[in-house]
């Protein structure tokens, strides 16, 4: 298990719900995470919020687990972001999966974060 967390690759993006959009916003949340669960790089996947103010906490396996998520839910953040504003989008792994998000990621103007050090827990 610690050599595919080495790999992990965590989204971090925050979405201002429009005045008057929060209950559509909510009512999809359910699908994003009916559509994430079929995904096996998928590592976990959630959302909180802060008033109108929505974050969507989740890591994969790698890159490609990263890039593998955002073609299956792609429609419906088309929609997501017909009823908000995405604020602010980092992407958080090591520098060889990084990488391969720069260009694929590009249009989303995200900051992208390089892990320096870290541990992976051997007994959880």
């Amino acid at each position: 298990m610690s050599e595919v967390l080495s790999h992990a690759v965590s989204l971090h993006p925050y979405f201002k719900i429009r005045e008057g959009n929060l209950e559509a916003f909510t009512a999809l949340m359910p699908a994003f995470i009916e559509k994430t669960a079929t995904e096996p790089a998928c590592l976990y996947y959630d959302f909180t919020r802060n008033g109108d103010i929505a974050f969507c906490r989740e890591a994969y396996i790698g890159a490609e687990g990263v890039l593998a998520h955002l073609g299956n839910v792609g429609e419906l953040l088309g929609k997501f972001l017909e009823l908000s504003d995405l604020t602010r989008l980092e992407v958080h792994g090591p520098a060889e999966e990084i990488e391969k998000l720069r260009t694929p990621l590009a249009d989303l103007n995200p900051d992208f974060f390089i892990r320096d050090s870290g541990l992976v827990n051997p007994h959880g």
